[in-house]
């Protein structure tokens, strides 16, 4: 059954060598994802997966020792999903799940296997929370690294340009997020969500499969938007 969850952006910019001069704009943000690691840790999980937003030839799971890279985005660094078992797979890690593997090598994160989980952002509702239910049944104490964006819609200089919506839905994606509560994730409008591009729809609704019924409770350590993105970090125990 599912015990923690952190829910963390995965914007590359997360990472400091991507980000370069402008890196110590995100400090406060990366402090956040650091504390909600935190928790996961703490609730000593037998295993954590990792899941995250992924365009198609990405979807789909992706085992411990997994690599990604970030050269696409100019710059010569490569990260691991957990531990390394022998040769990398083919199929490297999607940037959200990059993200990921590196906010946990920064975490030092050791001994408990790591899987990673890439999901497609038209995923319909009902799939994403029964994929989360699958994964809440892969072990007795599992624990969800949850990567994804909010709207992209904020600013007129946001990617998506400015749209009224953006900051409502949002809001609506914290207040569910720091309540620990399925059920306003699930009712987040998967439409509105692809209009407004927020990436971390899907992904947040298969925590919300993963945590029905667990009686966790939520915590929101982090929300501003950014560059123009929403972009929001909680952790549930």
């Amino acid at each position: 059954m599912l015990v923690a969850a952190a829910v963390c952006p995965c914007p590359p910019l997360l990472v400091p060598e991507v980000a370069a001069g402008a890196a110590p704009e995100l400090d406060t943000l990366r402090d956040a994802c650091a504390d909600a690691l935190g928790v996961l840790a703490a609730a000593r999980p037998d295993l954590l997966i990792v899941v995250g937003p992924a365009d198609r030839p990405d979807r789909g799971p992706h085992p411990e020792g997994t690599t990604g890279t970030f050269r696409g985005f100019g710059v010569d660094l490569g990260v691991r999903l957990g531990r390394d078992l022998g040769p990398a797979t083919d199929r490297p890690l999607p940037p959200s799940l990059a993200v990921g593997a590196w906010l946990l090598a920064r975490a030092e994160w050791t001994g408990v296997p790591v899987e990673g989980l890439g999901v497609g952002e038209p995923l319909a509702t009902d799939r994403c929370t029964d994929a989360g239910r699958d994964l809440a049944a892969r072990a007795d104490r599992v624990a969800l690294l949850v990567m994804g964006d909010g709207s992209a819609c904020r600013t007129l200089k946001a990617p998506g340009y400015l749209d009224e919506r953006a900051e409502a839905f949002d809001a609506a994606a914290a207040r569910a997020l720091g309540a620990a509560d399925p059920d306003a994730l699930i009712a987040l409008d998967e439409a509105l969500a692809y209009e407004l591009k927020a990436a971390g729809r899907a992904p947040w609704q298969v925590l919300a499969g993963a945590a029905r019924g667990a009686g966790l409770a939520g915590r929101l350590l982090y929300e501003d938007a950014p560059y123009g993105v929403g972009y929001l970090v909680a952790a549930w125990s």
